[in-house]
């Protein structure tokens, strides 16, 4: 693979100092993290950006982003990323929602329907599951949480290490009080968004890990069933983060389904 040079910087939105990473060169890729937050970079980074233009933003609130006091809505983090993408000029960004940013894409898709390229959720929250439920993570800790997006515990460890730091273990402490901030009731779902998610024009595929142990599979057939253009493709031998334990299998998806195969 291809050396892949990265540039970050903080960009102003809505007041907000967002930490903003990007590379690669061709269609823009917007991709939008988990709740955990995102490791600086990963292998699917840098394979995306062989064929796209990829922005790897952290959510306000998230990471090395600013935490904005006023902020108490999943939507309202969607129209940053609005924002955000109209600072820069882009138009027609093809969305790429992992779990949590999964919710958060299918918001901006809904809010502007024509002004998206493509759209990728991967284990998206934002849709209550007609069986099983969201897993809870108050009802965990930071490591369990975490370790509970992964089928492999050989997976989780290439990420994180056998023994997470002590600031990888902050960091997630960060991104639950934010999530619960703007997720909680109800937890992690919007009571409106499947009555929107008709409004979305474009192809839409929807990622799921056989094995997702935090958003259950009956959330990927309700998300197939609600989006007008959508195909389910189910990953085996796969947890919640499919990026991170399967990124071969998922750059080689998504870069299929954008051109349109």
């Amino acid at each position: 693979m291809v050396a892949v040079a990265w540039t970050d910087k903080h960009v102003d939105v809505a007041g907000v100092k967002m930490h903003l990473s990007r590379a690669g060169k061709g269609a823009p890729l917007l991709v939008l993290h988990h709740d955990i937050g995102t490791l600086g970079r990963l292998p699917v980074y840098d394979a995306l950006a062989q064929h796209f233009d990829v922005l790897l933003p952290h959510h306000p609130g998230y990471g090395k982003s600013e935490r904005p006091a006023w902020l108490r809505s999943v939507r309202d983090v969607a129209v940053m990323y609005r924002w955000l993408l109209a600072d820069l000029g882009i138009s027609q960004a093809s969305l790429v929602g992992l779990g949590f940013g999964g919710w958060i894409a299918a918001e901006m898709a809904s809010m502007a329907p024509r002004d998206v390229g493509r759209l990728v959720l991967v284990g998206a929250m934002g849709l209550k599951p007609p069986e099983g439920d969201i897993l809870d993570q108050a009802l965990l800790s930071y490591i369990d949480y975490a370790m509970a997006g992964f089928h492999a515990p050989k997976a989780f460890a290439t990420c994180y290490g056998e023994e997470p730091t002590t600031d990888q273990l902050e960091q997630w402490d960060i991104c639950r009080e934010m999530s619960f901030r703007i997720a909680w009731k109800p937890y992690m779902y919007s009571q409106t968004l499947p009555h929107l998610l008709g409004g979305v024009r474009v192809p839409s595929l929807v990622v799921w890990g056989d094995d997702d142990r935090v958003v259950p599979l009956s959330a990927g057939h309700l998300w197939a069933s609600r989006l007008p253009d959508a195909r389910l493709e189910i990953v085996k031998g796969c947890g919640h983060c499919v990026e991170m334990e399967k990124p071969d299998a998922f750059a080689a998806l998504v870069t299929s389904f954008m051109d349109g195969r």
